[in-house]
Order: structure tokens, then sequence, then C-alpha cells
């Protein structure tokens, strides 16, 4: 089975790629469902229930805010991070929400339950979405299940962690960290250039290079926007920001002197390895095709 490293680093909606990821998902493939078969418009009510491990701690991991998301048509890589929570308030405040960002249904709580005791029998991560006529009588109901690391399966899959497995064939191929190395031992690469080398089964090297910068940029936002928000973190356990605070306090042990090197080491980057680049990394900053890092929209931590 090969994976490519775009598969492992995908860019989602926070905080959890199976709690929040996943669900959200899940839903637009549930309205991928409604339209396939002809229901989207007849469709005069959906009701979602998040069981096991969803349920349990759904609220603190925004799944239900992913749910309801996925279910405007909203997608976990391109969602507006800065607008989401006011969206999903206005839903739960008003009891109305845009399916597919095109047609206005009810939505009580009753049609969003998160369950703490019911558990679905295929995985820990399960959830059922459903919609209704008119008459109450189901249209069309699915069950899905957010496996890990953002990929979902549905009900025909009875739970078990099977992905399609991409039988692209690499340059290079290895199933093992043994077997990377060996690797590496017979063909003098690094572990990223053979990585490198075997994502070109997929893409370009152009494109290799300015989708890892993209990635980057995300990540580096990310943590930026961690080091400049205040305030308590996403949930209902009040658990402060603390990236503000040790932000300052790194800055404040550094001499004037030095400030507008070492500061930039500690925190200017990110905690980039790369501190003497800031904003490019090393394999961006000494290629021919040198790109610069697109920013990201409104990603958070």
């Amino acid at each position: 089975m090969a994976l490519s490293a775009f598969e492992l680093y995908s860019i989602g909606i926070g905080p959890s790629s199976s709690h929040t990821v996943g669900p959200m998902r899940a839903a637009a493939r549930f309205l991928d469902v409604l339209r396939s078969e002809g229901h989207f418009d007849d469709a005069a009510r959906v009701q979602v229930e998040l069981c096991g491990s969803l349920g349990q701690t759904g609220h603190g991991h925004g799944s239900d805010k992913a749910v309801v998301l996925g279910l405007m048509g909203e997608d976990p890589e391109t969602v507006d991070t800065d607008t989401a929570d006011d969206r999903f308030r206005e839903v739960k405040e008003s009891h109305r929400i845009m399916l597919g960002g095109t047609r206005e249904l009810p939505l009580d709580d009753e049609d969003l339950v998160l369950h703490r005791r019911k558990t679905l029998p295929g995985h820990p991560n399960g959830m059922i979405a459903r919609a209704l006529d008119d008459a109450g009588n189901t249209l069309v109901e699915r069950v899905y299940y957010s496996i890990g690391g953002g990929f979902v399966v549905d009900e025909d899959a009875l739970g078990a962690d099977r992905v399609v497995q991409d039988t692209t064939q690499v340059e290079l191929p290895f199933s093992t960290g043994k077997e990377l190395l060996a690797v590496c031992e017979r063909t003098g690469l690094s572990i990223s250039d053979v990585m490198l080398r075997n994502e070109l089964a997929w893409r370009s090297a152009d494109e290799v290079r300015a989708g890892m910068l993209h990635l980057w940029s995300v990540m580096d936002q990310c943590i930026e926007n961690g080091f400049s928000t205040e305030g308590t973190l996403p949930g209902g356990l009040k658990v402060p920001r603390r990236a503000p605070a040790i932000r300052r306090a790194l800055n404040a042990q550094v001499a004037p002197a030095t400030t507008s090197t070492r500061s930039t080491s500690w925190t200017g980057s990110t905690c980039s390895p790369w501190p003497s680049t800031r904003r490019t990394p090393p394999a961006a900053a000494s290629s021919p095709h040198r790109r610069t890092a697109p920013r990201a929209s409104s990603p958070r931590c």
C-alpha cells in the first residue's frame, strides 16, 4: 500500500481529526448521498446522532459544530474558522440550517443528539445521519465511522479500519521504519529524498514543493494564531490559553541587544528549526524553484 505525505498531513478544522474533521466529512458525504439518490429537495428535516466517543466528548471536540458545518456544505480544509463559531451559534439559536448552503430547514436540539452511552458496533467513533420527509418518514439513513486521521467509512465497511488502498507503484517502496532505513543505506539518499522520489508517483516536483509549502504555511499560521489569541480554549473545560504568556515570558528573557535575532528564533517563526530564513524553509530557500508560502486564510490551532 502506498501512502502520500499529503494524506498524512491533511489540513482541517481542529481540534481533532477523528472527532472534528471526520464528522464534518461524514456530514458532507451524507449530503452527496441525498443528492445522488434524489432526496435533497424532498428532505424536510435532517437528524444526526453522535455515538460512542463522538457523543461522549463531542462538545469539547466541536463534533456537533463540525456536523452542522458539514451539513451546510463546508469542507474541513477551506471552512472559514474565523466565522465558524458564530455560524454554529446562529444555527443553534435560530433552530434553522441552510442544508448544502441552499435549502433552509429546521434543526432543533433533538435533531442533533450527542449520546453519552449509545455506541455502534463497528467503531467507537460512530454517527447516524438521516433525512425525513414532511410526514416524518425516513427518506434515507446512513451510518458512518470516523476511524482516525480524518478518514471516514460507512456501514458497508462494518466499522473496520478499511480505507481503499492506493495501489500506486512508487519508486522506493517500504512498509516499516527498518525498511526505510535500509532503502536509505542502499541508495545513499536521505529520508526526505526518498519521500520526494516516491511522491513523484502522484505529482510533479513543483506540485510537491508547492503543496508542502502550503502545509508548512498553515502550520506556521496556526502556531502564530496560538501565540496571539488570548482567553480560553474551545470546549467546556475553560482551559486557559498559555501560548501568549509563554511567548511574552520568553521574549522578556532576551537581552535588548539581541532581541531582534533571539526573539525570532524563540517565537518569530513559530519555533521553526530554520530561524535564519524565518518564513521560508530550507528546501524552498535552496531550490531553483523557490516559492513564497501562501498564507492560510484563517486556520487555528
